[in-house]
């Protein structure tokens, strides 16, 4: 397979990944994803499986669950019915029997274990590591989260998949900002895109996306694809720091801000944005940048 073709191969199966992470409430035929990828339905459940390394059907059982607890987490007074029918189950008892086969506990005691201390290894769950969410929710300081409204953005972007941590902070030095010295677009903001929370994922298949901002003209060229960052509504937090530090940051907006706030998490990314001003000190590691969850009314 040629490098064009595969990047073309690769953008469509983003799309998909997009598409069904916006529609996870709705029914997710195989006929209409084939379509997101202009594939035909015939080969694509195949092309998925070998392209994912799951079925379609595995990957969408998948994601409503870490959609579901996830909610779980961030809405405290939803009930678990709501939070079922919010990610395409019929019922709350056949969402609570395939969540307890994939996290090992019920959606209550999930969330009984989460509001206690965030302690989710007993659910064989719980992973840490740099640009990922923290077990340590009490550190980090979620008073001064903001709401913004920001505006679309055409980004181009490079994917990593695999554990968030040190790996992640070698893609961002060694891969992606090789890649935009390249690219002479000057002074422009820079994204860090979460599709996947850490803490219930499994470590190898977390996406995050190094993205740039592009002008409408631009072509994408050395492997990398283009998508739309969604505009709308988000909670903001200012962060300054090292990679080590900010799981705690993103843990005290998830685990202590969001709950209390009257809002909950959409379909759209969690993302970082580093301005074109944004500070990087090469001897301390330290860093700043704005956290943005999107979010919704409950």
């Amino acid at each position: 397979m040629s490098g064009a073709s595969r990047r073309q191969y690769e953008a469509r199966m983003h799309r998909v990944q997009a598409h069904i992470d916006r529609h996870l409430d709705a029914p997710l035929e195989l006929e209409a994803i084939a379509a997101i990828a202009h594939f035909s339905p015939y080969h694509f459940h195949r092309l998925f499986l070998a392209w994912m390394g799951e079925t379609l059907g595995d990957y969408l059982a998948r994601r409503r669950l870490e959609r579901g607890a996830q909610r779980l987490r961030g809405q405290p007074d939803s009930t678990v019915l709501s939070i079922a029918l919010g990610v395409g189950y019929g019922s709350a008892e056949a969402f609570s029997r395939a969540f307890k086969l994939r996290f090992g506990c019920s959606p209550t005691q999930w969330r009984k274990l989460d509001q206690a201390d965030r302690n989710l290894d007993q659910a064989g769950a719980w992973r840490t590591g740099e640009h990922g969410f923290s077990p340590h929710s009490d550190e980090g300081d979620p008073v001064n989260v903001r709401l913004i409204d920001r505006l679309p953005v055409r980004m181009a972007y490079l994917r990593y998949q695999g554990a968030y941590g040190p790996a992640l902070g070698r893609f961002w030095a060694e891969t992606f900002n090789p890649w935009l010295l390249t690219q002479s677009l000057g002074a422009v903001a820079r994204f860090g895109i979460s599709h996947d929370d850490p803490s219930l994922v499994p470590p190898e298949q977390c996406r995050y996306d190094c993205g740039v901002a592009v002008p409408a003209g631009w072509l994408p060229n050395g492997g990398a694809l283009v998508t739309e960052l969604p505009g709308g509504r988000y909670a903001a937090l200012d962060f300054e720091g090292t990679a080590a530090d900010i799981g705690a940051a993103w843990s005290a907006m998830m685990g202590r801000w969001l709950p209390s706030s009257g809002l909950q998490l959409d379909a759209r990314p969690c993302f970082e944005h580093y301005g074109p001003q944004a500070r990087f000190d090469v001897q301390t590691g330290v860093f700043d940048c704005e956290l943005c969850i999107p979010v919704a009314p409950l």
